[in-house]
């Protein structure tokens, strides 16, 4: 259906188009619209059409032209009322210009006392225009800006409408109860950061004065949230107000956020080298004031601002699945942004983008915006271009509620109307809650120096609990003195816990998922990484695997490409051979068998960007879906696999967060091409790599990159290996290159068989998808077999004179080249896997080659690649050859003959 609540001051032709629209459908037009032409009688002329409406000669029961325009302006403060609310708490609004002025909708002050029957549109019945315009910027001009007219689904839009304008504008109606607890709140969150800011003077923490009304949000997010149905909440947010929101909403004890400060080395560092104390996460159980326990989790992030905000979806929304059985009610994301940060960085964007995707899916997401109106020295109008921080809300449709920081009761209004309209609608929303940075960008910084006007004003403005006080004391709420005392009690209460009087920490009962972490190894050592444990399967479920694989449903028709796939399998079969892709759906299938769940996204995941895997393949006649991994047993674990949106950085955060969620799933991110990473290194170089150590958060998150030179030029060439490869230390990652179908079923299998857990990093064959060297042996996957990190030349020669080492595609073409050119005192060693570093392994293969000249072959430029690494990090290769492309800027080149050129060069060095 069409929708024209867009439409504000409206050319009096344009509503007469909607009156003859209305004339043939009704429910084609906006229902507010549908109901003010429904309740007049508009005059017909001869010809039976609608007459102008600009002309009011010819509009019956003395229905003027100027009752549109007052309709119009009603529309105009809906639709643009936001931008002249008073929610600025220290200096006037730029003006918007939001054409809100009765002369642009021909109207003038004459008007001002006539009444007009539009004015019953906001529950005004015969009202002048004054009174008409009174309620209008009471409602939308008051403390709380409402922006909701971009919605284009009438019935949240309806829904927003009749809660804003049949609202008291003049009172919350809280209950003296409910006014003493904000207060509290307030109270906590003032006197917790002057008390830190008098203990421990120069000391960075990133206050939230300014913005004090962020403890009284998120109290009533969770304690509403809760009567709503919601269980667990998690918040992700940066730095500033973080020791805040630790100590008042998440309930860490004050003795532990004091030793932050105070705290002194560790005498053992092997857990892990820590982290700064406003980035550290925190887990805990609240009750609200009715009962209700709520689970609260603040993740832990690094300084990359908002990079935490598709962590907590993909956490959430395993959990959703895991243990809440999908009821995404039961779950609540609360992301807390900057307003510098929500307007420039793109993960907001690819966060919010994703937000009502199949796979991605979390029933909606609470934003809270804490709007300093500055980004570290940056003055909001040189930090974006849009009207607002929170531009982004309106390309998923999602409701913004403005509301001014020094006044906490319509804070905590606007909080509980988002609360309700997430728990019925499931989607996004935002609440903008402007205010101000009392301080610099930490403590120690001077914001005078470039904001000095602004900071006049911030320097004798009284902060909110105050201001608050005051308000409560003025309306015969609460007395003066037990303002005072309310106050004096909280400070007297941090001086206690300051010395060491024990507080006791939130109750905390672990979860299902949290108990199978507690029963993971939580340190490892060197021998750990030795041998890879056993994987194999046994015969029987191989075989069910490979005749599920190679089988489609009765009266499916597949594509011709997808008949010839199964018949390869049939062959390979036949031939007791597995190729690539079928031991990649067997490595799935048979985690699947043991009751495990597999969930797999990307970039084209479900065919694979090679077309190589193929686990969805849809019915070419019908267009039905059919995934092959959904149906193999009755009792098998979930697949979920899906084709992501066309990002890399909010995804592999999704992912991320997905794996932090549970042990026991294998998750896996596949790059379109390997150097797709790249748009996600923040996320590979400050979660993936260093989590363990910096917050002791464990994950096996598995990435595939695909990798190999093959004149696709620089951008599908190389998945730069060397920058895992680099970020490699205290058995952080995995790192693998691998050459058998075999190996690939064994490495996916041991994510989940080892008693902890480590992100993957693969890199992955293209053209070997399909060479038909590349197939394993049945009984390479059988009971006893295992991952092997180094293969040795099954064809070398008894008394070789080199020893070729590599890794990965090229090896092929090794061996290749050797059997052209006949070369018979070489042998081709492959490093499966680069990290941890196979020592052993590659000191049987010297022992055995002992006296044979060591080379490192790779496809990549020499600076590029694993060479560096070897040759920095471990004696067996100081000595050695390397045979490379030369150093280069870009990883490879785009002429096709050229790269045939060098590839040529390094097999012919390598096997001479």
């Amino acid at each position: 259906m069409s929708d024209f609540s867009f439409i504000s001051n409206a050319h009096p032709a344009v509503i007469e188009s909607m009156y003859r629209q209305y004339e043939q459908d009704p429910l084609s037009v906006e229902d507010s619209w549908r109901h003010f032409f429904k309740g007049f009688d508009f005059a017909m002329n001869g010809n039976g059409k609608a007459a102008a409406l600009t002309n009011s000669a010819n509009v019956s029961v003395g229905l003027s032209d100027k009752e549109f325009s007052v309709m119009s302006l009603i529309h105009g403060y809906r639709d643009r009322g936001h931008l002249l609310s008073q929610t600025n708490p220290i200096r006037p609004r730029v003006d918007r210009h939001p054409h809100l002025q009765l002369d642009d909708y021909g109207l003038s002050e004459a008007d001002l006392n006539t009444v007009f029957k539009s004015g019953e549109e906001i529950g005004l019945k015969n009202a002048t225009l004054q009174q008409i315009l009174s309620r209008l910027q009471d409602i939308y001009c008051a403390h709380i800006g409402f922006e909701y007219c971009h919605i284009e689904e009438s019935e949240r839009r309806k829904w927003l409408r009749e809660r804003i304008e049949n609202r008291d504008t003049k009172n919350y109606n809280f209950p003296l109860e409910k006014k003493r607890r904000i207060l509290e709140k307030l109270n906590g969150a003032t006197g917790f950061e002057e008390f830190l800011g008098l203990r421990f003077q120069g000391e960075k923490r990133f206050s939230l004065e300014g913005g004090e009304a962020t403890v009284a949000a998120l109290d009533a997010i969770i304690n509403f949230g809760a009567e709503h149905g919601v269980e667990e909440v998690m918040i992700g947010m940066a730095h500033r107000g973080r020791l805040n929101v630790l100590a008042n909403i998440m309930g860490k004890t004050y003795e532990n956020i004091f030793n932050e400060f105070n705290k002194a080395l560790p005498e053992d560092l092997s857990f892990g080298s820590g982290d700064v104390k406003y980035h550290m996460g925190y887990s805990s159980q609240t009750q609200t004031p009715t009962g209700k326990n709520v689970h609260l989790k603040l993740c832990p992030n690094p300084s990359h601002l908002e990079t935490v905000n598709p962590v907590i979806e993909g956490f959430l929304r395993a959990k959703a699945e895991m243990l809440y059985n999908n009821d995404f009610d039961k779950v609540l994301p609360i992301v807390i942004h900057g307003d510098a940060a929500a307007a420039g960085q793109g993960v907001v964007y690819e966060t919010v983008q994703m937000s009502m995707l199949k796979g991605y899916h979390t029933g909606g997401s609470l934003h809270f915006v804490i709007n300093n109106q500055i980004g570290f020295t940056t003055d909001f109008a040189d930090a974006r271009t849009s009207t607002y921080s929170t531009a982004a809300a309106n390309m998923i449709q999602a409701p913004v509620f403005h509301v001014n920081g020094d006044d906490p009761e319509a804070v905590v209004f606007v909080c509980e109307l988002a609360i309700e309209y997430r728990q019925l609608f499931n989607t996004d929303v935002f609440v903008d809650m402007v205010c101000y940075r009392r301080h610099g960008h930490n403590e120690a910084d001077g914001p005078e120096v470039t904001q000095p006007e602004m900071y006049k004003i911030i320097k004798n403005h009284k902060n909110v609990r105050i201001l608050y006080s005051e308000q409560l004391i003025a309306h015969h709420e609460i007395e003066a003195k037990m303002a005072e005392e309310m106050k004096a009690q909280f400070r007297d209460q941090l001086d206690d816990r300051l010395n060491n009087v024990k507080q006791h920490p939130f109750p905390y009962k672990y979860q299902e998922t949290e108990e199978a972490w507690r029963k993971l190894t939580k340190k490892t050592t060197a021998a750990d990484y030795e041998i890879s444990p056993a994987t194999g399967i046994d015969k029987s479920t191989i075989d069910k695997l490979v005749a599920h694989l190679k089988t489609l449903p009765a009266g499916f028709s597949p594509q011709p490409q997808i008949r010839k796939m199964m018949e390869g399998i049939e062959k390979n079969h036949t031939a007791n051979r597995v190729d690539w892709a079928t031991a990649e759906l067997m490595a799935y299938g048979s985690i699947l068998l043991e009751g495990k769940d597999v969930r797999m996204s990307g970039q084209d995941v479900k065919r694979g960007t090679f077309s190589h895997r193929q686990c969805v393949v849809i019915d070419k006649e019908v267009y039905t879906e059919y995934n092959r991994l959904a149906v193999i047993d009755e009792k098998q674990g979930k697949i979920r696999i899906y084709n992501s949106l066309l990002s890399e950085y909010a995804v592999l955060g999704f992912e991320y967060g997905y794996a932090l969620a549970s042990p026991d799933n294998l998750v896996i991110w596949e790059a379109q091409f390997g150097d797709f990473g790249n748009g996600a290194q923040i996320m590979i170089d400050q979660y993936i790599a260093s989590a363990e150590t910096k917050w002791l958060r464990q994950n096996g998150l598995v990435m595939l990159l695909p990798h190999g030179f093959e004149g696709q030029g620089p951008e599908h060439s190389s998945a730069r290996m060397e920058r895992y490869l680099q970020l490699c230390a205290e058995h952080n990652i995995t790192v693998a290159n691998i050459t058998t179908p075999a190996n690939l079923f064994h490495i996916m299998r041991r994510q989940l068989a080892r008693p902890f857990r480590k992100p993957m990093v693969i890199m992955t064959p293209k053209s070997n998808l399909r060479n038909p060297l590349v197939v394993s042996d049945l009984s390479d996957f059988e009971t006893g077999k295992n991952f092997q990190e180094v293969l040795d030349d099954t064809n070398a020669p008894k008394r070789a004179k080199k020893v070729v080492f590599c890794s990965g595609k090229i090896y092929f073409d090794l061996i290749a080249k050797r059997e052209e050119l006949g070369t018979n005192d070489v042998a081709i060693v492959r490093l499966e896997q680069l990290y941890p570093y196979p020592a052993t392994h590659v000191e049987a293969i010297l022992k055995k080659y002992k006296g044979a000249k060591t080379v490192w072959v790779q496809e990549e430029p020499e600076n590029n690649g694993a060479w560096q690494y070897l040759t920095s990090r471990y004696e067996h290769f100081k000595n050695a050859e390397v045979i490379a492309r030369k150093s280069a800027s870009s990883p490879a080149t785009g002429y096709i003959k050229l790269h045939g050129k060098e590839q040529e060069a390094i097999l012919i060095a390598a096997l001479s």
